[in-house]
């Protein structure tokens, strides 16, 4: 295994972490905006305003996206061992 290896297991591996938690992440920060504005404008500013609905929204779509998250996994761990099984 030499460096080049090495780096494009590594930037597949920072691809699949990056695509693998996109659902979450863009859901989370599309709500907390939207409670954010909702706050600025009411002046409530109650803390547990904020993280139930972040909670609820991403558990809802963490349990939709499961088979994409599932399927950029398993397509990372195969490409991983099918190159351990090549010998790189």
């Amino acid at each position: 295994m030499n460096e080049a290896d090495a780096l494009d297991i590594a930037q597949f591996a920072i691809w699949t972490v990056l695509t693998a938690s996109a659902p979450a992440v863009i859901v989370a920060m599309v709500v907390g905006i939207a409670i954010a504005l909702v706050q600025a404008l009411t002046q409530v500013q109650e803390i547990t305003l904020t993280f139930v609905p972040k909670i609820i929204a991403i558990l809802i779509v963490v349990s939709l996206s499961g088979p994409f998250i599932g399927g950029q996994i398993s397509a990372f761990t195969t490409v991983v061992f099918e190159r351990v099984e090549t010998g790189f």
